[in-house]
């Protein structure tokens, strides 16, 4: 089973109550690629950590989750 990143990323977001424009800011892209990230089932690592350190959330735990 693939891990729906994009899914992950946008329900946490959420869940801290921020907002697609306070995460651009926070690594640096534009709001509408925000929107693009939440559609996206594989991620560049590098994004990824920018958000989990964002976020302050490992989610690179989900998919090492996936190996056992």
């Amino acid at each position: 089973m693939q891990v729906p990143i994009g899914q992950l990323i946008r329900d946490e977001l959420r869940r801290q109550g921020k907002t697609n424009q306070w995460l651009a800011s926070q690594i640096h892209v534009n709001p509408r690629t925000i929107n693009k990230i939440f559609l996206k089932n594989v991620i560049d690592t590098h994004q990824l950590l920018l958000i989990s350190k964002a976020l302050d959330f490992d989610f690179f735990k989900a998919f090492s989750e996936e190996l056992h």
